[in-house]
């Protein structure tokens, strides 16, 4: 490793829908724009936000949370992907509020996070309902344990000047740190949310124009040169030059990934971890292909599959592949989503949609979660894709619900915490085919890829086998 400055700053707020988002898309598209090469990241279990940073910064986007990854993993993952663009920033966006966390203690809030990276937090503050008792909210930030490096404030969606005025004189008298920015209240800025957080990219018209606005945003209100020069005010730290799953080795096996925008939720990480295991990865419309390419092995994330039931549920041809490769012992792998796609058939907005009928249930959808959070699992049993006893740690934020099969039904996991698909069982099994509610990373459960890519080569050299 070696020690050198990595410019960084986080992005944070007192709490949720503060405007954090839309502030970290606008400074991402403002460097981009200007040519300065900028490394964006996202706290926590998050899949939407990072697509809307790869469209503002033309550039991946990785996720870091304490919790699942632990300290050491989240630090490893930083200086690797900061060391791919140690020539330009790193741009941290926190996760709702600053202190936020499931720990008392406040390890995996995203104030912890910033003291991992010794990076110097900007907070967001909504100012549309204070006055000069803005101040107090900012001075609890700061004095909230673990104690993050506040260096600024932006003041967002501010009603007038003169609020706006009031608040940046209190909290400079009060805080000590600088108000950055003034951005006054523009519906136009505020982006649309959806019952599992921001609509996606892909299902946002015009999203580069909200960006642009963003950017616009930005620079015209804020203090863009100070902003810039509290990237360089981070201490210098080691960084990893190679990528944090070792290099990548020749292909050995091809694993199909549906992506499109029914199925969009993946960690950069897990295929970096497959292809690294030695996998090619060819993506899968679902919207487009009518059939399976020749895979050894078929990964089916999460997403909206209800947004699209209607194409998903007419694509007969790609439902009988996926539902023939099943029977047929082909490793699959299914993440929520992709649990759904698998089900015997899906209720939503008044219609019955038929699947592919796999796995013996029927899937509704409430107006609350059904699970939301993140989950620990112990494994019940022995499968082609986990050890008896191995405990996983993972997230899961779905509506869908699962109607309970009348038929007994094998599962890999006891739900230790969150809800899973029965609320005491998760990871549906059947032949090859392993499907969970729960989202993994690979970075948090290091034999995922290796087992995955293990299967795919075993599946691939028995096809052979049989043509010969």
């Amino acid at each position: 490793m070696d020690v050198v400055k990595v410019p960084r700053m986080m992005i944070s707020a007192p709490h949720k829908s503060a405007g954090k988002t839309t502030i970290t898309l606008g400074l991402l598209r403002h460097f981009a724009n200007q040519g300065i090469a900028v490394t964006s990241f996202k706290k926590g279990p998050d899949y939407i936000d990072p697509q809307w940073h790869r469209l503002a910064s033309r550039a991946e986007c990785s996720n870091l949370d304490p919790w699942l990854m632990g300290k050491e993993r989240c630090i490893e993952l930083f200086q690797s992907k900061s060391a791919a663009g140690s020539a330009g920033l790193a741009l941290i966006e926190g996760n709702h509020g600053l202190h936020d966390g499931i720990s008392l203690d406040g390890s995996d809030s995203s104030a912890a996070l910033a003291l991992m990276l010794e990076a110097p937090v900007v907070l967001v503050v909504d100012s549309r309902k204070m006055n000069r008792g803005v101040a107090a909210l900012v001075m609890g930030m700061q004095s909230m344990q673990p104690k993050a490096d506040i260096r600024g404030v932006i003041l967002n969606q501010v009603k007038n000047l003169r609020q706006g005025e009031k608040q940046k004189h209190a909290i400079e008298h009060y805080c000590g740190v600088a108000v950055l920015g003034v951005i006054p209240h523009d519906p136009e800025l505020l982006l649309a949310e959806r019952h599992l957080g921001l609509t996606t990219v892909g299902e946002t018209a015009e999203a580069e124009k909200f960006i642009q606005g963003a950017a616009e945003s930005v620079e015209r209100y804020c203090d863009m040169p100070a902003l810039l020069a509290l990237f360089h005010e981070a201490p210098p730290m080691e960084t990893r030059r190679q990528g944090v799953f070792g290099k990548q080795v020749a292909a050995r096996a091809k694993i199909g990934v549906f992506m499109d925008a029914a199925f969009c939720f993946y960690y950069p990480e897990n295929l970096e971890a497959l292809r690294n295991n030695g996998a090619e990865i060819l993506f899968i419309n679902t919207f487009q292909e009518s059939s399976l390419p020749d895979v050894d092995a078929l990964y089916l994330g999460g997403g909206f599959p209800e947004s699209f039931f209607e194409v998903l549920s007419s694509n007969k041809g790609l439902l009988n592949d996926v539902r023939e490769g099943i029977e047929g012992d082909m490793p699959v792998y299914a993440e929520c989503g992709g649990l759904i796609y698998l089900c015997r058939k899906a209720t939503y907005g008044g219609k019955n949609y038929q699947l592919a009928g796999v796995l013996p249930f029927e899937i509704n959808f409430g107006q609350t979660p059904a699970g939301h959070g993140y989950v620990d699992l112990k494994s019940r049993e022995d499968s082609p894709w986990f050890r008896k006893g191995e405990c996983i740690k993972a997230h899961e934020f779905h509506y869908s619900r699962v109607l309970l099969p009348t038929v007994d039904h094998s599962f890999q996991f006891d739900v230790l915490r969150g809800y899973g698909i029965t609320e005491k069982s998760d990871g549906a099994l059947y032949r090859n085919l392993f499907a969970s509610f729960a989202h993994l990373h690979a970075l948090a459960n290091p034999l995922w890829a290796e087992t995955f890519v293990s299967l795919a080569c075993a599946y691939k050299a028995r096809e052979q086998r049989c043509r010969l």
